[in-house]
């Protein structure tokens, strides 16, 4: 991935995190405005999502987006709103996150 297609996934990264976080606003405590602002901001998210899929195709661009999502989610639900993840769960996350690298860097470790 290039310079500016990493700079791109980070962006739609920040977007979709402060959509999630938005989110999780909104279920604490339910707003139209709320809504509408985590309807755009996934909206955003996902258009930068588009122009990535075109540049480096569907499998890496979301996988790669995923698991940088899912482990950037979790911080927060942990660290700001105080969630908790059982043993499972977090073994969930270890996998996934070890399931998309293998997905992403698979070609390049078989040499293709």
């Amino acid at each position: 991935m290039s310079l500016s297609g990493a700079i791109l996934l980070g962006l739609s990264t920040a977007i979709f995190l402060l959509a999630a976080t938005v989110a999780k606003y909104w279920a604490l405590g339910p707003s139209f405005g709320k809504l509408v602002l985590a309807l755009v901001l996934y909206s955003l998210g996902n258009l930068i999502m588009l122009k990535l899929v075109r540049d480096f195709g569907m499998s890496i661009s979301f996988s790669l987006s995923a698991v940088i999502q899912l482990v950037a989610v979790n911080v927060v639900a942990l660290a700001f709103f105080s969630e908790r993840l059982t043993s499972l769960q977090a073994t969930g996350i270890v996998l996934a996150i070890v399931a998309v690298a293998l997905i992403t860097l698979g070609p390049y470790l078989q040499g293709r």
